[in-house]
């Protein structure tokens, strides 16, 4: 399951990520912790720049922002006797951008944009380390983004797998009940040979660790192996509709699995080629 909080590493300080309404949120506890600074975020909304910058981006971005509380914040921001706190910032005008959070993942935390200007207030270097982490964080979601489709995909498969085996396959066999059982393990471990090079029972013999956490071969396998498995799936479902025996299923989905991996071979030459191609322009 998609987690809702993302750490980002820096300074060898973990920097908590979370949605909010599908926006990303950075901690600016954790920032100010990262940088070395836990006072900074108390001095940072003192400072007019620092209105200023909130009060025009809530304007662009929230509809129900009090622009007439805002005014007080902007005609005293700098004073010597300016000094509101983030609850206050955010009761007072209703605001969004700045929320803070109790809890496992307590403290205050701005939207995106407004803690990279937070960052540039630490230090310019400060922002770009937060900057390039959050890339990487983004591009590391995408990619389970990607990756818990195709792991859908293959559940769907797999019930459409488990049909065929219940009302063609078993039906011609006519087994026992208790010999049934190992019917659908047999095709199961099928495709877990032809993919991963083991079966089920292998795979958590091999990884007793892993079988602790509840999961199985199949949440650890890769995208591309994914994609692979819910076209297999899918194939042996139609090889059995056609009442093609075991040994001819095999034979053909060893021969779609060696195409599939040439076909992501020569996707992934081709994807460098271009992404060679266009660094050197």
């Amino acid at each position: 399951m998609k987690k809702n909080n993302l750490t980002m590493l820096i300074n060898e300080s973990q920097i908590n990520v979370t949605k909010i309404a599908g926006e990303d949120y950075i901690c600016l506890t954790d920032m100010a912790k990262s940088a070395g600074s836990d006072r900074a975020l108390h001095s940072w909304i003192r400072t007019k720049n620092t209105i200023d910058f909130l009060g025009f981006w809530e304007q662009l971005k929230n509809p129900d922002f009090k622009v007439h509380e805002f005014v007080y914040f902007k005609n005293n921001a700098g004073g010597n006797s300016f000094n509101p706190s983030i609850t206050e910032w955010i009761e007072k005008t209703n605001a969004k951008g700045i929320i803070t959070k109790q809890g496992r993942y307590g403290g205050t935390y701005a939207h995106k944009d407004i803690a990279f200007e937070f960052g540039t207030w630490l230090s310019p270097e400060f922002k770009l380390l937060v900057i390039t982490e959050f890339q990487r964080l983004k591009e590391k979601e995408q990619e389970f983004i990607a990756w818990d489709a195709n792991r859908y995909l293959s559940k769907v498969n797999y019930r459409l797998h488990t049909d065929s085996i219940k009302n063609i396959l078993l039906p011609a066999l006519q087994l026992t009940k208790f010999a049934e059982t190992h019917v659908y393990t047999d095709e199961a471990d099928i495709l877990n040979k032809i993919i991963f090079g083991q079966t089920a029972l292998e795979w958590r013999t091999d990884n007793k660790e892993l079988v602790k956490n509840g999961r199985n071969q199949r949440d650890y396998a890769t995208t591309q192996q994914l994609v692979i498995l819910a076209n297999l799936e899918n194939l042996n479902s139609h090889f059995i509709s056609e009442g093609k025996s075991q040994e001819e299923r095999i034979k053909l989905l060893i021969n779609s699995l060696e195409r599939q991996y040439k076909t992501f071979i020569q996707q992934e030459e081709e994807e460098n080629k271009f992404f060679i191609k266009s660094l050197n322009k």
